[in-house]
């Protein structure tokens, strides 16, 4: 239960004064809903702002506020699609453009009428030969000269909001902040210098204390290394079954292909997991193509060869069907029993399903989530497989190990390669495996760079393709709007790409993309998967393990806007079959320095180790932070120098914390729990006996 130390920060934002249901709906959009949210709504950054009489005195790229005149509002061609501009003057006649890009232009037509003066603060800026400014911070109908000053904090904002109104709310979030007791360990505290937990919280908004970001990023980084820890001491005092197999099973199965040092090595260090009674809990990390399946197959076959039963976990329908078929195919030679379970299964299907579970005669078992429904049980459940671990959040896991007679073995996979600076953040109480070699004879895939301008070659080259008989991908951008939600013009621009290609190539061409609905997507899916249509147009990332070996081109447009990680997966998805598979990036007019290194990167190597180390030199970690998708380990404060240098402090912390106090129950301990609290990583906080 939550300490009520905590509940004042924990009551809805709508009891912050001046906040109802209109205004409820911009705040719930930036995931502000109670007080705590918005308290730890930091700035984006500072701004240093200076008042001019007039545009000549300002300089490009000078954060200013003038006072200026709105002539003439221009709203783009097509509404939606385009920026919707200002034209306004300042009081010596110098004309300034106010530009608003998406939904913002309801804000622009309420506070610039035509005609009245208002002061305006933001950045200045030049588009072609006409000054502007993007997305005023401010916009007074009275003297703004007040907010020429240092360090004003500036919020990421969503429709409806305003810099003064987050401003107040903020400033009245911090007023309810309570004491709390002291967490981090006394020597860090001396050692950094960092202020208290309610006092860093203040200065950080006020951007005068850089110590008080660090000490908020190691409180956010020290609660999720203590819940991972827990889970990890937890498994280890909980009895599991040893796992000894004799090779009966494993001796049948007669892959294609030799394995590799990184797969006969993981099985090995898998092999020694199971044989303890601790339950396993290991990460198998592998790169695009890297054969964990077969890594996965070995390990449930030592199960059995234990008298024991094995489930596979996979996150789509389509991924499931597509192990299942893999590991029946390969374990045939065996005699082993592999069925589907899927939220299809209807009737008798299910019911047989359900009773060869039972009685021992199912011996592995993939895939969804209905697989550790309350209705289906085993007869005795060994080694649990999770297949895109990053999709599954620990409370899931610890349902699923909660279906065997003791707690079985977990292996999870994951095609995402993180850098080893960052395992840690992600999967902290895991062992880790990596798989960092390709199966020998796996083709290098034909990577070239190409300028959209071409675009028509490229389709007449996808035509080529087709005509003989092998399919092909087509993916187009997504972005995000500034206020966080998805730009329909994204959507259309992929629906008219979609359109041109299937009046080119008729009904061989599909389309998936996040707005489609589930059965129509899964539909157009099975259809490019069996053959039955030849080119899949998406505008989402494919699925990761989505493998349909008969495609053997992809096509990504604005290739510069997706980043390094998204690019490999994306190109992951061909070239697994024994066809020379090509990967074309078309790429915009104007590049800029990174988007040309990112470019050079994909065209160079095909090591997705390596490429996300270079992705999170050249991006600074953001989309890699953000990859396991299920809220537990996805930063809000720390950034990625943050998590570089303090997560490792914070882990050691961690430990010592748990070795000594295990329980939590010291002064210290007890302050441990608020922070899992405060941080929603309570789940930790469950594990503990008497928790």
């Amino acid at each position: 239960m939550r300490p009520e130390v905590l509940n004042p920060i924990f009551a809805e934002s709508q009891t912050l004064e001046g906040v109802g249901p209109k205004l409820a709906k911009p705040l719930e959009k930036l995931g502000l809903t109670r007080i705590k949210d918005v308290a730890y709504h930091l700035p984006e950054r500072f701004v240093t702002r200076r008042a001019i009489a007039n545009l000549d005195e300002g300089a490009e790229g000078e954060q200013v506020i003038v006072a200026l005149t709105a002539t003439e509002h221009r709203a783009p061609y097509n509404p939606g699609r385009g920026p919707y501009r200002v034209l306004a003057q300042d009081e010596i006649g110098n004309i300034c453009a106010l530009t608003y890009f998406g939904r913002a232009s309801y804000t622009a037509k309420k506070q610039l009428p035509v005609g009245e003066k208002r002061w305006v603060a933001g950045r200045l800026d030049r588009y072609g030969d006409m000054l502007q400014i993007v997305h005023p911070d401010h916009v007074e109908q009275e003297s703004a000269a007040h907010l020429a000053r240092l360090n004003e904090p500036v919020y990421a904002l969503s429709e409806g909001l305003t810099q003064p109104k987050i401003a107040g709310l903020v400033a009245q979030a911090l007023e309810r902040l309570p004491e709390l007791p002291e967490w981090t360990e006394p020597g860090q505290l001396a050692r950094s210098g960092w202020p208290a937990w309610r006092d860093a919280l203040r200065l950080a908004h006020s951007g005068t204390e850089a110590k008080a970001r660090d000490r908020l990023a190691y409180d956010e980084l020290l609660a999720n290394s203590l819940a991972l820890l827990m889970v990890k001491a937890e498994g280890r005092r909980r009895r599991g079954q040893a796992l000894i197999g004799d090779g009966s099973l494993r001796s049948r199965v007669q892959l294609p292909f030799a394995m590799t040092g990184a797969q006969t090595r993981s099985i090995a260090e898998i092999e020694g997991d199971l044989q303890q009674e601790a339950p396993m809990l290991r990460l198998l990390q592998g790169d695009v193509g890297a054969g964990k399946t077969v890594v996965a197959l070995e390990a449930m076959l030592i199960a059995n060869e234990a008298g024991k039963q094995a489930a596979l976990l996979a996150p789509t329908e389509i991924l499931a069907r597509q192990h299942y078929e893999t590991l029946r195919r390969l374990a045939a030679p065996a005699g082993v029993e592999v069925a589907l379970l899927t939220g299809r299964a209807k009737g008798r299907e299910r019911e047989s399903i359900l009773m060869g579970l039972l009685d021992g005669s199912i011996q592995i078992l993939v895939g969804t989530h209905a697989i550790f429904q309350d209705s289906v049980a085993y007869r005795d459940l060994g080694l649990v497989v999770i297949d895109e671990q990053h999709r599954f959040g620990v409370a899931q896991r610890l349902a699923l190990a909660g279906k065997g007679r003791r707690a079985p073995h977990t292996l999870a996979m994951t095609a995402t390669p993180i850098p080893r600076s960052l395992t840690l953040a992600h999967y902290g109480e895991m062992d880790v495996s990596r798989l960092d070699e390709l199966p020998p004879g796996r083709q290098a895939i034909d990577t070239r760079v190409i300028a959209q301008e071409r675009i028509e070659d490229v389709v007449a080259g996808v035509e080529r393709h087709l005509a003989s008989g092998s399919q092909a991908y087509w993916v187009c951008p997504m972005v995000r709007e500034m206020d966080g939600s998805w730009q329909t013009d994204d959507i259309a621009a992929a629906e008219a790409r979609y359109a041109a290609l299937r009046a080119r190539f008729g009904d061989d061409v599909v389309m998936v993309h996040g707005q489609l609905k589930p059965e129509v997507k899964d539909a157009n899916m099975e259809r490019f998967a069996s053959g039955a249509a030849k080119l899949l147009v998406a505008t989402t990332v494919i699925e990761v393990g989505v493998d349909v070996p008969a495609a053997t081109l992809m096509v990504i447009e604005q290739a510069e806007r997706f980043g390094l990680a998204q690019l490999h997966q994306l190109r992951g998805r061909v070239g697994r079959g024994s066809e020379k598979s090509v990967c074309l990036l078309l790429r915009g007019g104007e590049l800029s320095e990174t988007g040309k290194q990112r470019l050079a990167l994909m065209r160079e190597t095909q090591d997705g180790f390596r490429i996300a180390e270079e992705d999170l030199k050249l991006r600074g970690g953001g989309e890699l932070l953000g990859t396991r998708q299920s809220g537990e380990a996805a930063f809000r404060i720390a950034n990625l120098e943050q998590v570089q240098q303090l997560l490792p402090i914070a882990h050691a912390d961690a430990r010592l914390l748990i070795d000594r106090d295990g329980g939590l129950t010291s002064p210290r301990g007890e302050a441990a729990r608020i922070l899992l609290y405060l941080f929603e990583r309570d789940w930790g906080v469950q594990l503990l006996r008497g928790g």
